[in-house]
């Protein structure tokens, strides 16, 4: 791809990352929304908190699956124009979990939600990765990545807030509003990109391979050893990071009594942590290195789950949420540069399936932790996060000092 397709110093590729932040915010504000009304779903539908969590379990498990068939289709037909659809089509999910009138049709409509959502943050990061040169890339990431952190940290608190005041149906209607309101500015935002190449501009969405088949992409990301290191990594960070901060309202609800819209609040607080990782970021990559980086953020994220564990009073779980968030960010964005890098020849179904990990990772995540929080307490859950993720990380960290040596041994050959 010609470096005219990569410049970002005009103002139409900043416009075009803006509405795909603001597409990725209301993405993620999707999927942490359902965590802080959970007691309130157990209840009005008569069934556990821990089954209530299949609200969570269902939009994440769609959103890992469908991210497998939304890649190629990105890298086909267009990653924006893409992106653009889907949102609307999330919208439509989201107004069927307001009519939602049982516990059944409501999952189901969140795995509607969630399958639509697939479409979104993957190509986004893929698109950005087609469209940004390597040399500005991880700065312009950051700033998508601020998108989805504030995201998320809205779902907990609009979540909570709507199902303690006028109930959680609203919290949904939120998610419409947003949706169409951002996919309307994407269309738009489509059809002044066609117009661009129409008059000879650049674009640079997935020419380099949209006529590869659908089958021919998988196998392309597959074939590439790396990535498969890179996808089974970033599947067991979802499942033990955001498997046990799902119940973490929940456990906050039951262990200090906060209201609902208190605990969703206390955890969203883990947003301020990933918005401190993105302003020191490029300090940090320079300071600790990338095998740093992973190392230092499993003991954060160590850290974060003994604090919500062992914390004698809700004061407390603010310090673990902080730590979650920069912990994470420390730990998932040596695997994000990584993921937009491994193929470049495929990079909108190599980035799908490292999100569709991450999710399915979750889902999985999240359906064990339901297991966990009905049999044995959260207590248990936190505990096991906090023991496996320092593993996890200087795993990673030791299979990228084995990379190094390789390449720096091919290189000298």
């Amino acid at each position: 791809m010609g470096q005219d397709a990569h410049t970002t110093t005009s103002g139409a590729p900043y416009r075009a990352i803006l509405l795909l932040a603001l597409a990725a915010f209301v993405s993620a504000s999707a999927f942490r929304i359902c965590d802080p009304m959970l007691p309130r779903l157990a209840a009005e539908f008569g069934t556990s908190t821990g089954q209530a969590g299949a609200t969570v379990t269902a939009f994440a498990i769609a959103y890992g699956l469908l991210q497998m068939f939304f890649g190629p289709v990105g890298d086909r037909y267009g990653k924006f124009r893409v992106v653009s659809i889907a949102t609307f089509a999330c919208a439509i999910g989201s107004m069927g979990a307001v009519l939602a009138p049982n516990l059944d049709v409501l999952i189901l409509c969140r795995a509607l939600s969630g399958a639509a959502g697939a479409g979104i943050v993957p190509l986004s990061m893929a698109w950005i990765g087609d469209n940004v040169r390597y040399e500005e890339r991880q700065a312009t990431l950051a700033r998508f990545l601020t998108g989805t952190i504030l995201g998320m940290a809205v779902g907990q608190v609009v979540g909570g807030w709507f199902t303690d005041t006028i109930g959680w149906r609203w919290a949904f209607g939120f998610l419409v509003v947003g949706y169409v309101v951002v996919g309307t500015l994407l269309m738009r935002e489509v059809k002044r990109m066609a117009a661009h190449r129409a008059t000879g501009a650049a674009s640079g969405d997935g020419a380099q391979v949209q006529r590869l088949s659908f089958v021919a992409q998988v196998r392309t990301v597959f074939g590439v050893p790396w990535a498969r290191i890179v996808l089974v990594t970033v599947f067991l960070e979802g499942l033990l990071v955001f498997g046990s901060l799902a119940f973490a309202p929940a456990y906050l609800h039951d262990r200090f009594d906060l209201s609902l819209t208190a605990s969703g609040g206390v955890v969203a607080v883990y947003a301020l942590g990933g918005l401190l990782y993105t302003l020191i970021a490029g300090r940090m990559v320079n300071w600790l290195g990338e095998r740093g980086l992973v190392t230092s953020g499993g003991f954060v994220l160590s850290l974060s789950f003994l604090a919500y564990w062992l914390g004698p009073s809700w004061v407390w779980a603010v310090v673990a949420s902080v730590l979650a968030g920069f912990g994470y960010y420390l730990l998932h964005a040596t695997l994000q540069t990584n993921a937009t890098q491994m193929v470049p020849s495929a990079r909108g179904t190599a980035v799908a399936w490292f999100a569709s990990c991450l999710f399915l990772g979750q889902a999985v995540g999240v359906a064990l932790a339901g297991v966990f929080v009905d049999e044995a307490g959260a207590a248990v859950l936190f505990g096991t996060s906090a023991v496996l993720l320092p593993v996890l990380g200087m795993s990673f960290a030791w299979v990228l000092k084995r990379r190094a040596q390789q390449l720096n041994r091919v290189a000298q050959a």
